[in-house]
């Protein structure tokens, strides 16, 4: 949480915007600290309530609100929590990438082993494991520029700038459910709860981009369904053009040895 010192800290000081949770239009501080534990909430001057009431919430308060998608948890969570003078947005950037594409992957690869028999040959476990790594890398590079192009195009430009670390920062944060795929680790689960959760973290996107972007949510739900289908044909397309190479390869590799065996016998 971004603290404030007696008086409050105003926005221009952060170098962001604060904004209130409910409309969304910009403020200069969010409380008021008289003294340690003595603080008093400022209000909207737009529409006069508390400007961000989740300061003084549990955050289970605040991860409840997010799973029920309401837009007043994801503005205090993109303006009113991740603070650059606290956070380093760059490193929670790298790490939520990593978290994102490893999840991503083991989400592709239960999908394409379920109802298959395990594999022990560690080798082979790893070659699929990296090649489906490469596919999801590059599908999820093509959802994150169709996103951006996507915002820039048809979504509302004119309520303020973003640029391509809010769009990324705002699809990585909104893509939480995928956190549910650990539970597989554990318990058996039908292939279908990994579209039921593909399916929450396409409609949390939706709303992170009408956050960001302060556009209509349909708007937003038609660039993250183009974004999302693009990036699965990607996907299907990268991972048939890895099968064909490595065909291709093991193929090569064999003609070489009857070659070779042919010069020996000579």
């Amino acid at each position: 949480m971004c603290k404030m010192e007696s008086g409050g800290t105003t926005s221009e000081a952060q170098g962001t915007a604060l904004r209130c949770v409910r409309c969304g239009f910009p403020i200069t501080t969010l409380y008021i600290q008289y003294s340690p534990g003595n603080i008093r909430l400022m209000k909207c001057e737009n529409c006069k309530a508390v400007a961000d009431e989740y300061i003084e919430c549990e955050i289970m308060i605040l991860i409840i609100d997010l799973i029920l998608h309401k837009p007043k948890a994801y503005r205090h969570l993109f303006y009113n929590m991740f603070c650059k003078e606290t956070l380093n947005i760059e490193g929670l950037i790298w790490k939520s990438i990593l978290g994102f594409l490893s999840l991503d992957a083991y989400g592709i690869w239960v999908l394409s082993t379920y109802d298959k028999e395990w594999n022990a040959n560690v080798t082979s476990l790893l070659w699929d494991f990296g090649k489906m790594f490469a596919g999801v890398l590059f599908g999820n590079l093509v959802l994150l520029c169709v996103m951006f192009l996507g915002a820039r195009k048809f979504l509302n430009s004119s309520a303020g700038l973003y640029g391509y670390k809010d769009i990324l920062l705002g699809v990585l944060v909104s893509s939480y459910f995928k956190i549910f795929l650990v539970a597989t680790m554990v318990w058996e689960f039908p292939s279908s709860v990994i579209f039921i959760i593909d399916l929450f973290v396409i409609s949390s996107n939706t709303v992170a981009l009408k956050v960001i972007t302060c556009s209509a949510m349909t708007r937003c739900l038609a660039v993250c369904i183009m974004a999302h289908s693009v990036s699965i044909d990607c996907e299907e397309s990268e991972n048939r053009c890895c099968l064909h190479i490595a065909s291709h390869l093991v193929v090569k590799n064999v003609m070489n040895w009857v070659e070779d065996c042919c010069l020996l016998k000579s």
